[in-house]
Formats: structure tokens, C-alpha cells, sequence
């Protein structure tokens, strides 16, 4: 499989999930969600808006890289996020607006990324000012990781809440050969 197809088939898994994540919040009441449960980023509502605030950062970060990806110039224009548990929004439908944007600039990138930039590395600062080389298909696989990561925490937020989000592994949506 190449790099490219790894990455188109994180996005497609990505967008299914977080549709199911934010299908099953909808059910919840303003209070429910924003409620301090304990999680790392306290509530179900913070978990979901420290999600965009980390994709927003990074898909900054991609679109900076200077790879000419025009699929990320939506993300590049939203402003700058200023902490990583920064409430971007208190409001689910607002929240799940945002989460669409990102999650069809990440569709899109996938689609036009090539296979020799993932093979390359990516210079970035991160939230503290340090400067990091990396290889730039690692660092995209780190935000489909973290963002799996934390929905992990919220489908267990959801879970205690008798709230069922269905079959969240990856390999219910790998095609057979």
C-alpha cells in the first residue's frame, strides 16, 4: 500500500468517526455535555474541542510547510488556536460545523498529497516555540492517532452515559481483497 492510500483511508476512517461521535453527542443536553467527567480535557465538550483545536494546529502546520496544498487554505484562514484546551465552542452544532471543515480539508488532503512530500519531512514549531524535523507521513499518522486517542476517551465518556457509538475499529472499513 502506498503512503497515499494509508493516508486517504485514515481520512475516509477519521470522517465516519467523528460523524458517529457527534451523531451520538446530539443526543446529549448542553449541560450533559460541557459536565466535568474527569477526562483530560474534563468534559465531553472540551475533549471534542481540544480535537479541532489540535487538527486546526496541525493542518496550519501542513499548510505551512510550503507543499502547495490547496485543500488545507480553508484551515490556514480560521484563526489560531491559543491552548490546546482553548473552548472553541460551547455550542455542539457550531462544534460539529468546525469538525466538518476540518475533516473535508483532511479528505481533500488526502487526495492531494503527493506520495514523495509523506516520504519528506515536515519543520514546525510546536504550541512552546520548538522547532521540529520530521518525517512529514509520521506526523500526519500522529494526527489520526491522537485523534482516535481521544475519541477513544469520549466513546467511554459516552459508554457510563449508556450511550453506544457502534463499531469504532478501523478494520470494519478495510475493503476485502
Amino acid at each position: 500500500m502506498k503512503l497515499v492510500d494509508h493516508v486517504q483511508q485514515m481520512a475516509e476512517y477519521n470522517h465516519l468517526m467523528n460523524q458517529k461521535v457527534y451523531t451520538a453527542c446530539a443526543a446529549l443536553s448542553a449541560e450533559t455535555l460541557a459536565q466535568n467527567r474527569g477526562a483530560f480535557f474534563k468534559s465531553i465538550l472540551g475533549t471534542l474541542n481540544h480535537l479541532v483545536v489540535g487538527d486546526t494546529l496541525w493542518l496550519k502546520r501542513f499548510y505551512a510547510a510550503d507543499l502547495n496544498l490547496v485543500s488545507l487554505e480553508s484551515v490556514n484562514n480560521l484563526p489560531q488556536p491559543q491552548a490546546l484546551d482553548s473552548m472553541l465552542f460551547t455550542n455542539l452544532s457550531e462544534l460539529k460545523n468546525r469538525r466538518e471543515l476540518l475533516d473535508q480539508a483532511l479528505l481533500a488532503f488526502g487526495n492531494e498529497v503527493s506520495e514523495s512530500a509523506l516520504h519528506g519531512t515536515i519543520t514546525y514549531r510546536n504550541t512552546k516555540g520548538i522547532a521540529s524535523t520530521k518525517v512529514f507521513f509520521s506526523v500526519v499518522m500522529h494526527l489520526f492517532n491522537h485523534q482516535t486517542h481521544h475519541r477513544g476517551q469520549i466513546t467511554t465518556l459516552l459508554s457510563q452515559l449508556e450511550i453506544d457509538v457502534g463499531v469504532t475499529d478501523l478494520v470494519a472499513i478495510i475493503k476485502n481483497t
